[in-house]
C-alpha cells in the first residue's frame, strides 16, 4: 500500500473521531416526507429519496434537506392557498350571518308591504266599492313610493306623505261636493288647506311620524346588513404579502424540508405569524365594533318605538279613520274651502256614478291585532330582530380574533400542551419570542413576518371608511333622522331628507310608544263603519248631520 493512501485513511479516521457523539454520517431517508408530499397531490419526481445539501433553499434553513428548489416553490404556494382558505373558512360565520339575515329581513320587509297593500285594497273594496276602485291609484302610488324609498329611491318621505293626503283631500272634496265642478287650479287651492283645516283629524300627523321613523330605521338597518355583508365578504378574501408568504412557508412546510412532516407549529409561533399576516384586518376591528354597536341600537328602535310592523299592519284602518274624519267634518271643511278659494261653479249635471258603494250591507269591522297573525316571511319583526341581535353580538371583535381562532385549530398547531414538541421555525423545540399585540403598528418588531407598518393596506382602509359612513347613518336613524346614501345593490340610488321632526313636533320615545298603534273603541268603530258604508257622495251637506245625528255622533 502506497504511503499516501495510508495517510488519507488516517486523516479520515481522525475526522470521524472528531465528530460529536450521535452525529449521523449517512444521509437520512426522506420516506416520510415523500409520503406526506404525495398526499398533498404533488408529483414525487420532485423529491429526493435521501437528504441533500440545502444551499439552494431560499426560505427554509440551508441545512441537509428533503426539499428541492421546485418543492420549496410548490410548498410556498400551497401555504399561501391554505392560509387564504383558512381565513375564509374562519370568517364563514360572520359572512353567513350577514348574508342570511339580510336576505330574511329584506324578504320580511317586502312581504310586509305587500300584505299591507293587499289588506288595504281588500278592505276598501268592501267598504267603499266603486268609489275606491275609481280612485285606487292614490293608494297604489303611496305604496309604490314607500317601496321605492325602501330600495334606496330618491324619495322624501315627509313630502311624499304630505302629497298623499293632499291628493286624497282633492278626491274626497269632489266626492262630498258632487254638485260642483272644480278646476285643477281650484283643487290645488283646496290641497293648500290640508294642514290648516286638518280635515282628516290627527291621523296624518301621527301616521307621518310613525311611518317616517319606522321606514328610516328599517331602510338604514337593511343597508347596514348589506354593508356588513359586503365588508365581511371582501375582508375574508386576503392577499398575503411576500413577507407573509415567506413566513407561512417557514411555519407550515419547512418542517417537511427538515424531514419532520408530522411536527406542527408551536401555538405562539403561529400567533405571531398570523398577527403579522392579518395586521391590517385587525385594524378593521375598532370601526367594525362601533358599526355593530350602532346596528344593535337601531335594532332596539325597531323592536320598540320604530316598529315597522306595528305601523304597516293597521295602516288600512288608520287611513279609513282619516276618511271618516273627513266625512264627519265635510260641511265645515267645504265651507272654509269655499270661503278661502271662492264659490265653485255648479256641475253641468249630477252623475249617478257617484252613488253608494255596491256592497251596501258589508259591515266594516274594527281592527283587532289578535285577528292578524303576522305571515310576512313566516316570522314577526320582534322574532327576526331578536335573532339578528344575537348573531350581531357574536360577530364583535371577529377580525382581531382571527389569529387566535386560526391558531386554535388542531390542524394548524401542536397546541399549548406540546410546547416542547412543536416546530419553532428552526427545529422541534419550544418557541421563545413574545407574542405581538394586534394591529399594524404593533408589528414593527414581529420576529416572524416582515411587515411594512408605513404602508397600510388601501383596500382595508376603504372598508374602514365604508363602516364609518354606515355607522354615522345608523346613528342618524336611531335619532329618527333621514340619511342620504347610495344603494349598495347598485340597482338604484337615492336620498331622502328630513329633520326627523314633523309639524314642528319632535316626539319623545315615550310619545312614540303611546302613539304607534292608537286603540280603537269597538262601539265607536261599528257606528263609524256604518257611516263609511253610505259612501262619501251621500254624506254631503245636511245629509251628513242627519246620518250622524241618528247614530249619536253629531253634536
Amino acid at each position: 500500500m502506497p504511503s499516501w493512501i495510508g495517510a488519507v485513511i488516517l486523516s479520515l479516521s481522525g475526522l470521524l473521531l472528531s465528530l460529536p457523539a450521535g452525529a449521523e454520517v449517512k444521509a437520512r431517508s426522506c420516506g416520510e416526507v415523500r409520503q406526506a408530499y404525495g398526499a398533498k397531490g404533488f408529483s414525487l419526481a420532485d423529491i429526493p429519496y435521501q437528504e441533500i445539501a440545502g444551499e439552494h433553499l431560499r426560505i427554509c434553513p440551508q441545512e441537509y434537506t428533503c426539499c428541492t428548489t421546485e418543492m420549496e416553490d410548490k410548498l410556498s404556494q400551497q401555504s399561501k392557498l391554505e392560509f387564504e382558505n383558512l381565513v375564509e373558512e374562519t370568517s364563514h360565520f360572520v359572512r353567513t350571518t350577514f348574508v342570511s339575515r339580510h336576505k330574511k329581513f329584506d324578504e320580511f320587509f317586502r312581504e310586509l308591504l305587500e300584505n299591507a297593500e293587499k289588506s288595504l285594497n281588500d278592505m276598501f273594496v268592501r267598504t267603499y266599492g266603486m268609489l275606491y276602485m275609481q280612485n285606487s291609484e292614490v293608494f297604489q302610488d303611496l305604496f309604490t313610493e314607500l317601496k321605492r324609498y325602501y330600495t334606496g329611491g330618491n324619495v322624501n318621505l315627509e313630502e311624499m306623505l304630505n302629497d298623499f293626503w293632499a291628493r286624497l283631500l282633492e278626491r274626497m272634496f269632489q266626492l262630498i261636493n258632487p254638485q260642483y265642478h272644480f278646476s285643477e287650479d281650484y283643487l290645488e287651492c283646496v290641497s293648500k288647506y290640508t294642514d290648516q283645516l286638518k280635515p282628516f283629524g290627527d291621523v296624518p300627523r301621527k301616521l307621518k311620524i310613525q311611518v317616517t321613523r319606522a321606514f328610516i330605521a328599517a331602510r338604514t338597518f337593511v343597508q347596514g346588513l348589506t354593508v356588513g355583508r359586503e365588508v365581511a365578504n371582501r375582508v375574508s378574501k386576503v392577499s398575503p404579502t411576500p413577507g407573509c408568504i415567506r413566513a407561512l412557508m417557514k411555519m407550515l412546510y419547512c418542517p417537511y424540508c427538515r424531514g419532520l412532516p408530522t411536527v406542527r407549529p408551536c401555538k405562539n409561533y403561529c400567533l405571531n405569524v398570523m398577527k403579522g399576516c392579518l395586521a391590517n384586518q385587525a385594524d378593521l376591528d375598532t370601526e367594525w365594533n362601533l358599526f355593530i354597536d350602532a346596528m344593535l341600537l337601531v335594532a332596539e328602535r325597531l323592536e320598540g318605538p320604530f316598529n315597522i310592523e306595528s305601523v304597516m299592519d293597521p295602516i288600512d284602518v288608520k287611513i279609513s279613520e282619516a276618511i271618516m274624519n273627513m266625512q264627519e267634518n265635510s260641511m265645515q271643511v267645504s265651507a272654509k274651502v269655499f270661503q278661502g278659494c271662492g264659490q265653485p261653479k255648479p256641475a253641468p249635471a249630477l252623475r249617478s256614478a257617484r252613488s253608494a258603494p255596491e256592497n251596501f250591507n258589508t259591515r266594516f269591522r274594527p281592527y283587532n291585532p289578535e285577528e292578524r297573525p303576522t305571515t310576512a316571511a313566516g316570522t314577526s319583526l320582534d322574532r327576526l330582530v331578536t335573532d339578528i341581535k344575537e348573531k350581531l353580538k357574536l360577530s364583535k371583535k371577529v377580525w382581531s380574533a382571527l389569529p387566535y381562532t386560526i391558531c386554535k385549530d388542531e390542524r394548524m398547531t401542536a397546541g399549548a400542551a406540546n410546547e416542547e414538541e412543536c416546530w419553532n421555525g428552526h427545529s422541534k423545540a419550544r418557541y421563545l419570542p413574545e407574542i405581538m399585540n394586534d394591529g399594524l403598528t404593533n408589528q414593527i418588531n414581529n420576529p416572524e413576518v416582515d411587515v411594512d407598518i408605513t404602508r397600510p393596506d388601501t383596500f382595508i382602509r376603504q372598508q374602514i371608511m365604508a363602516l364609518r359612513v354606515m355607522t354615522n347613518k345608523l346613528k342618524n336613524a336611531y335619532n329618527g333622522n333621514d340619511v342620504n346614501f347610495q344603494d349598495t345593490s347598485d340597482e338604484s340610488s337615492g336620498s331622502g331628507s328630513g329633520s326627523g321632526c314633523m309639524d314642528d313636533v319632535c316626539p319623545t320615545e315615550f310619545e312614540f310608544v303611546t302613539t304607534e298603534a292608537p286603540a280603537v273603541d269597538p262601539d265607536r268603530r261599528e257606528v263609524d263603519s256604518s257611516a263609511a258604508q253610505l259612501g262619501p257622495s251621500l254624506l254631503s251637506g245636511s245629509l251628513v248631520c242627519i246620518v250622524l245625528a241618528l247614530q249619536r255622533l253629531c253634536r
